[in-house]
């Protein structure tokens, strides 16, 4: 599920030198200074069971671990850029299980349980965020700026038409 989704944009490989090293990471340091962090529960990708991990938000990027002990040496277990994601939003009536959300992508959708509804909603709003903060819709290239486009010259009025004098008016 997520781990494809990491595979997809990251890469196949990581390096297991620590996780700052590994390029999947993108060199965040994701062992201090966490936009969020705490524990969801999630499904796997493989074997569909629920396991509880720590999640760390940190500049565009959803990491987890197996515990909250998390280092410069810790391997992150899966990585969700979040710059892929589309929505984030509230999934108890998808799951029927309390404080549940989803984050999807166009490829999938992954979901996520919190422990109390504030998390739930804390999450959902941080994740939100970075979803707006590090997603592009549109790149420099693309962008218009018609102000400072060369405008062409302007084109002389039509005079009006006058009444001729050999006409006889009504």
């Amino acid at each position: 599920m997520a781990a494809s989704l990491w595979r997809a944009v990251m890469g196949s490989s990581s390096s297991s030198s620590g996780g700052g090293d590994d390029p999947a990471a993108g060199g965040v340091e994701f062992w201090h200074g966490a936009e969020r962090a705490g524990w969801l529960t999630k499904q796997g990708e493989y074997i569909k069971t629920w396991r509880r991990r720590w999640f760390v938000l940190k500049q565009g990027r959803l990491f987890w671990f197996k515990d909250a002990a998390v280092t410069r040496g810790s391997v992150p277990r899966g990585i969700i850029p979040v710059s892929s994601c589309l929505t984030v939003k509230g999934a108890e009536d998808v799951l029927n299980r309390q404080f549940a959300f989803e984050l999807s992508t166009p490829a999938e959708t992954m979901y996520f349980i919190a422990d109390a509804e504030k998390e739930k909603e804390e999450w959902i709003n941080s994740i939100g965020r970075s979803i707006v903060q590090h997603s592009r819709s549109v790149t420099d290239a693309e962008v218009i700026d018609y102000d400072s486009r060369p405008q062409p010259p302007p084109q002389p009025k039509p005079k009006p038409k006058t009444s001729d004098a050999s006409e006889p008016s009504e």
